[in-house]
């Protein structure tokens, strides 16, 4: 099993600062940010040591907004990583019901796209009550350009309550002109920050508490130019040194020359322990007493920090108990230049320590981190071994490939596990032309560095770049040289959990996005009948494969093909507790009881995969899938009612913006706005829907959202529309034979494609005449029933008995299997026989049908 990282050290990354005492009020600026409340963008801009950390703390502890807080490292130069600390950091100070919510859009970032995960959170954003403040510090840190996109997108869309304060070292790497021009962006910058005349006497008189002349409040502020570490680092100096004048003299040249004499003269008053302890201690971002002893070997840790902390030496408490610190960045940078230069091995030893310490307590960033400034090729590479799996579950492809781009040939060399490790994350993040290049070094190596497992790992790779790539062909050819052969041992190629959010396998890019054809199914056969051979057959690979071809089958309307599959993707989902094949596997069972006219079935499995799902932990979005796959079945049975009732646990409305990551749950919604005859409501849902579904290029999102909105503007009697979108759906899905998606919308489906066809008949030349084939619409029409089965009014050939006419009231009166096997006192398989006895007897597959059976046969008058 591999290991998780632990979140306690990375929480400290979201607590808010801790509010120094004493500090010079800057009113001025502070009104500022408060301003800066009524614009969408606040940027607080300048070079390190200008006081911009500690005059956010100031403004956070006055200001009546709710407040998130970000510190941002190199580290987070990640999209996923990014996002999910923001994330994080919303969650850490929003209500417990706003924690829920948000919470839930973190699996969504390694499976979705940035702008579906984006419109999802920002949607949630708008849920909060009161005004909400978002701020990120040392944003300097992140370079991706992706990361610095989103931003913008994200900034664009916020609610008019939220706002966001950045702070960096440098201007934004984005435009804000824009919001500028609009009145939407406040800058605070260097001007603003420096202290006034003002501001440097009320340091000095009552921060500092030292007697300096009027003149010399002058020269240090003609000096420093207001510049805040400046004043802070003269302060100490003076503290030690009586002849004030002869130190303002001496200060001479910009900034850095400043803070690097100072720094120097700090450290000329410290003991050998203690400046070694700095030295030793100035590459770790983060710190306590523990790690800081590993590092150090020095058992005095706990009392050094509390030492510096109590001569204000630069060191920033992290958390509200004083366990974790971090040193001010510019005196971190001051001594990490002087640690390599005047002691280089020393830091190569001390990074290896403190990558050792952070592997041993689970801090995986950390200790690769340290891995790779300890120039330590063999620790790295155990580290990314150990822990890649789980990064690539996460989504961190960035910092995977930072880390695995680390290795320059002539600095650390790698094994080609490593390398061939490389390759995957490329092809797995779309990077096929880096990956071909890097599987041709590979395949140069000497045959003695390349294993038998090397070698079968290059063929797998190999084998995903063409697949991957749309090589379908050159697969099928590549694989019948010797599949068998390309099988590596490593799990890591194996069990990647690819579904992390979706109702259906075939809603994610690795089913392709709904993609069907006959090719797919080809490599499918091969692939798993070739994992079942070497023993992976209940690999995770292996299982999404078979969900996929499950599903596949059903689209086609090979419903025995893919009845047949289901029962062993369901036994290895639930062992190996993944919701993402369960679910899907579940919600295709019960669509094939329904294709199959066996609705209580259909039901039944959704019920118990429910109740399932209630012994999960953080399992509230698959229960929102099932839940709304209960409601389709209700509204199959034309069971409005029903449907209704449960829809207030899906949490959505049509007034809200639908985000595509929820799209089963929407398209519900829309559904049953329709049955409703709301059909603006639906349409309108819909329309926002297949935009984005249309970005993100989700085939079948596309399909579902065009078909449904031909039935609806059908509905409203807009027949010439609705046929231009039936049209426009049989164009997409022609090429991948799609059935059942038409099939299950029943006769108003079974009507429009008659209208279609006839249309088609009487004007030759009309635009529905183009792209789609005549035998594909025929096919259509085929798999529909020749007249639509309605509720048995037979009379029962078997007689109810006492015990069946019971049951039959309490199911009229909505109990479920559950609840009657509680009040009868019988074991819920036992309720099933019985109902599905009941079913037989009145010929009818449902339970509205049964009820409708028994009043029309009057069994239950009377009573």
């Amino acid at each position: 099993m591999n290991p998780s990282p632990n979140h306690v050290l990375l929480q400290t990354k979201t607590v808010l600062p801790q509010l120094r005492k004493n500090l010079v009020p800057r009113r001025r600026l502070t009104e500022l940010l408060d301003q800066g409340t009524e614009r969408r963008l606040t940027t607080v801009c300048a070079p390190a040591g200008f006081g911009k950390t500690t005059l956010l703390s100031q403004w956070i502890d006055q200001t009546s907004s709710l407040v998130s807080w970000l510190s941002l490292e190199k580290g987070d130069n990640d999209l996923i990583r990014f996002w999910r600390y923001v994330v994080q950091s919303v969650a850490a100070s929003a209500s417990p019901h706003l924690v829920k919510r948000v919470s839930q859009h973190l699996p969504l970032l390694p499976a979705a796209s940035i702008h579906t995960f984006l419109d999802a959170f920002i949607n949630d954003l708008y849920t909060i009550a009161q005004p909400v403040v978002l701020v990120w510090d040392d944003y300097q840190y992140i370079e991706l350009p992706d990361i610095h996109a989103s931003v913008a997108y994200f900034i664009d869309h916020l609610p008019g309550h939220v706002r966001l304060v950045i702070a960096a070292r440098s201007e934004l790497p984005f435009s804000t002109v824009k919001w500028t021009a609009k009145a939407e962006h406040t800058a605070i910058d260097v001007r603003q920050l420096q202290f006034t005349l003002a501001e440097t006497e009320a340091y000095y008189s009552h921060t500092a508490a030292l007697p300096l002349t009027r003149a010399q409040m002058d020269a240090l502020f003609e000096r420093t130019e207001g510049w805040v570490t400046a004043l802070q680092l003269i302060s100490i100096s003076l503290q030690s040194d009586s002849d004030y004048d002869r130190l303002i003299d001496s200060f001479t040249g910009g900034h850095r020359a400043v803070a690097d004499y100072m720094f120097q003269e700090v450290l000329s008053e410290l003991s050998e322990e203690m400046l070694q302890f700095l030295l030793q201690t100035s590459m770790l971002g983060r710190m306590d007493a523990a790690l800081c002893e590993v590092v150090t070997k020095n058992q005095n840790s706990h009392q050094l920090l509390e030492q510096l902390k109590a001569r204000n030496l630069f060191l920033i408490s992290l958390d509200e108990h004083n366990g974790w610190f971090r040193y001010h960045h510019l005196f971190a940078e001051f001594l990490q230049n002087r640690m390599k230069r005047l002691q280089p091995n020393e830091w190569l030893t001390c990074n290896r320590a403190a990558s050792i310490s952070f592997a041993s307590r689970g801090y995986v960033i950390e200790a690769i981190d340290h891995a790779i400034a300890a120039s330590d090729s063999v620790l790295t590479e155990s580290l990314l071994e150990k822990y890649a799996p789980y990064l690539l579950m996460q989504g961190e492809f960035t910092a995977l490939l930072r880390w695995l781009d680390s290795f320059p040939e002539d600095r650390m060399k790698r094994s080609p596990d490593t390398a061939l490790l490389h390759a995957f994350v490329l092809i797995v993040t779309g990077q096929s032309d880096r990956a071909e290049m890097m599987i041709e070094r590979i395949q140069q190596l000497p045959d003695h560095e390349l294993g038998q497992e090397i070698q079968s790992g290059l063929l797998f790779v190999k084998s995903n770049l063409l697949f991957t790539s749309g090589r379908f062909e050159q697969w099928i050819a590549f694989a019948n040289g010797g599949l068998d052969e390309m099988l590596p041992q490593s799990s890591i190629y194996y069990n990647f959990n690819y579904n992390q959010t979706e109702p259906l396998v075939r809603r994610t890019s690795f089913g392709m996005n709904g993609t069907l054809t006959a090719a797919t199914e080809s490599i499918a056969h091969l692939f798993t009948s070739t994992l079942r051979r070497h023993n992976w057959n209940e690999s995770l690979i292996n299982l999404y494969v078979m969900q996929s071809l499950c599903e596949g089958y059903y689209e086609w309307d090979r419903l025995d093909d893919a009845a047949a599959l289901l029962p062993v993707v369901e036994r290895a989902a639930r062992a190996n507790q993944t919701p993402g094949l369960y679910i899907p596997n579940q919600i295709t069972q019960a669509m094939i009881y329904m294709a199959q006219g066996m609705a209580y079935l259909a039901h039944d499995t959704i019920d118990a995969a429910l109740q399932a799902m209630t012994r999960e932990r953080e399992s509230l979005h698959w229960k929102q899938a099932l839940i709304a796959c209960k409601i389709r079945l209700y509204l199959r049975e034309g069971n409005l009612p029903l449907a209704r009732k449960e829809l207030p646990k899906l949490h959505i409305s049509a007034k809200e913006r639908p985000v595509l990551s929820r799209c089963y749950e929407y398209v519900t919604l829309a559904r049953l706005l329709g049955a409703q005859h709301k059909e603006a409501d639906a349409l309108r849902v819909l329309s926002l829907l297949k935009a984005q579904a249309v970005r993100e290029n989700q085939l079948i999102s596309v399909v579902e959202i065009t078909i449904l909105e031909a039935c609806l503007t059908e509905q409203r009697g807009h027949r010439a529309s609705a046929l231009r979108l039936l049209h426009e759906a049989l164009t997409i899905t022609e090429p991948f034979h799609y059935i059942r998606s038409y099939v299950d919308e029943g006769a108003r489906m079974q009507g429009l494609l008659q209208k279609y066809a006839m249309q088609r008949s009487l004007a030759p030349d009309s635009p529905l005449n183009s792209t789609v084939a005549n035998e594909y619409v025929q096919r259509l029409l085929q798999h529909f029933p020749s007249r639509l089965e309605e509720a048995a009014e037979a009379a029962p050939t078997e007689e109810l008995t006492r015990s069946e006419l019971e049951l039959l009231k309490l199911i009229r009166q909505g109990a479920s299997n559950r609840s009657i096997a509680q009040t009868l006192m019988l074991a819920e398989g036992t309720i099933k026989v019985y109902v599905s006895r009941i079913y037989a007897k009145l010929g009818v597959s449902s339970r509205t049908q049964a009820l409708l059976a028994a009043q029309q046969l009057q069994l239950l008058d009377g009573e």
